[in-house]
């Protein structure tokens, strides 16, 4: 399966994912990396790794639907069968979402619908969870549609809240989960164990 990645800032999820298709843990191939930020370290972790790495942002092109159109053109040129947002900071355009209705996936770090939505991201959800008093966190892979963390949810994992947890100890222990989810999620799709709304050829 052909895999595009967008993802904003550092891109370790992402990197767990190439590592898992490097040693053939999962049976799939890294074609492509776009990110809104320039300087972003999954940028720099694409090129370490030989994979395409693109910077689209309104600096690159200022009009929203050119902008869309150009980040499509970019999967299908480099025929991604799905796409994996990993910590991408941005929505995606209408053009983009409706070609690749159903094959679109995010993982936020926590469980939806709980701790979602606009500016629910990075360390404010866990200083949400930890304000909120919950016993429980967790990591959700979901479907992703035009609203922020709303698509239907594929798989969830659970981890405890620990007494005298801190949002950043507790996102710690909840980054280090992802990046097995993430990737065993993956292996799920691909393996059929995790049926897409549209098939993924």
């Amino acid at each position: 399966m052909n895999l595009g990645f967008f993802a904003s800032h550092r891109g370790s999820n992402m990197q767990a994912v190439i590592a898992a298709c490097n040693s053939g843990q999962l049976a799939a191939k890294p074609c492509v990396v776009i990110s809104n930020n320039s300087d972003s370290e999954a940028l720099a972790r694409a090129r370490k790794e030989g994979i395409p790495a693109y910077h689209f942002s309104s600096k690159v092109i200022a009009d929203p639907a050119e902008l869309d159109k150009a980040i499509l053109l970019t999967l299908q040129r480099h025929e991604v069968e799905l796409v994996v947002l990993a910590g991408y900071m941005k929505q995606l355009g209408e053009k983009t979402l409706n070609a690749y209705q159903g094959r679109v996936i995010n993982i936020h770090p926590a469980l939806l619908p709980k701790y979602g939505g606009l500016g629910m991201y990075g360390i404010h959800v866990h200083e949400a969870v930890i304000a909120a008093g919950d016993a429980e966190t967790g990591v959700t892979v979901h479907l992703v549609d035009a609203e922020y963390d709303h698509g239907e949810i594929l798989a969830q994992c659970r981890l405890p809240v620990l007494p005298g947890d801190t949002a950043e100890t507790l996102a710690g222990r909840v980054l280090e989960t992802e990046h097995t989810f993430l990737v065993q999620t993956l292996i799920d799709i691909v393996e059929g164990k995790i049926i897409l709304p549209q098939k993924v050829n």
